[in-house]
C-alpha cells in the first residue's frame, strides 16, 4: 500500500515515515492509495479537495478543527472515504469505548465527571482534540449533551450537575497523556491512557491507513478501526 503524507516533514509526518517501512507501506509523492493529513486546520480544505481530485481515502489527524471543518469532512464523505481522528492511538480508542460503557453505568446525580491531559510546551491547542473526544464519548454514554467547563478560574465557583470539567497541563515534551476522572460517593474510578512517545500514534496512523484502503465511501472513526481488528 502506498500512502502521500500532507506535511511529511511535521512532527508526525516524520513519525509516521520511520515507521511506514515496518508496517509494509510506502511514502509516496503521488500515486496514493491514501492520503495522511497531519498539518494544520488550516490546510484541511486542500487536503480535501486533493483526495477528491484523486478519488482516494482521507485520514485526518489534525487537532483543533471546528464545526465548519467537521462539515467539511462530512461533505466530503459522501465521495470518499474520510476517516477524522482527534487520536490515532489504539489504547485512546479503546479508553473512549471504556469511558462510553463507564458513563453509562455511573449516572450524573451521584458521579461528576473531570477530563485532566498533560502535553509538550508546544501544542497549540487546548483543551486537547483527545479529551474533546473523550469527553463525547462520556455524552454518548449518557445519552445527552453536557456542559463543558473549560477551566475553573475564579471563587464561588460551584459544579453543575451532569457537566464535564476539562483541564489542560502543558510544558517538556510529553507526548500526551489523559485521565478521565469518575467522581462519586466514596470513590473514585480513573481511567488512563500514557502516550510514551509518537510512534504510536504513528503505528495507529498506519493501521488506520490500511483500514481505509479500498473502503467506500462514508464518515469513519477509530472506533471502526478497533472493530474491524
Amino acid at each position: 500500500m502506498k500512502i502521500a503524507l500532507i506535511a511529511p516533514d511535521g512532527r508526525m509526518g516524520r513519525a509516521i515515515t520511520e515507521s511506514a517501512a515496518a508496517a509494509g507501506i510506502e511514502i509516496v509523492d503521488t500515486g496514493a492509495d491514501v492520503l495522511v493529513d497531519f498539518s494544520a486546520p488550516q490546510a484541511l480544505r486542500g487536503s480535501i479537495d486533493r483526495a477528491l481530485s484523486e478519488n482516494v481515502p482521507l485520514l485526518v489527524g489534525t487537532t483543533g478543527l471546528d464545526e465548519g471543518h467537521d462539515q467539511l469532512l462530512a461533505d466530503a464523505s459522501a465521495d470518499i472515504a474520510v476517516l477524522r481522528a482527534p487520536n490515532t492511538s489504539l489504547g485512546v480508542a479503546l479508553l473512549a469505548d471504556l469511558v462510553t460503557r463507564a458513563a453509562r453505568i455511573l449516572g450524573p446525580d451521584e458521579w461528576d465527571i473531570e477530563i485532566v491531559e498533560a502535553h509538550h510546551r508546544h501544542k497549540a491547542d487546548a483543551p486537547s482534540g483527545t479529551a474533546l473526544h473523550l469527553g463525547l464519548a462520556a455524552e454518548r454514554g449518557r445519552g445527552e449533551d453536557a456542559h463543558d467547563e473549560l477551566g475553573r478560574c475564579g471563587t464561588g465557583l460551584s459544579r453543575e450537575t451532569g457537566e464535564i470539567g476539562y483541564a489542560a497541563v502543558r510544558g517538556g515534551t510529553v507526548a500526551g497523556d489523559h485521565d478521565v476522572l469518575f467522581l462519586g460517593p466514596d470513590e473514585r474510578l480513573i481511567l488512563s491512557h500514557r502516550a510514551e512517545s509518537r510512534a504510536i500514534f504513528a503505528r495507529g496512523a498506519l493501521t488506520a491507513a490500511k483500514f481505509l484502503h479500498g473502503r467506500d465511501p462514508g464518515l469513519y472513526t477509530m472506533a471502526d478501526v478497533i472493530a474491524a481488528e
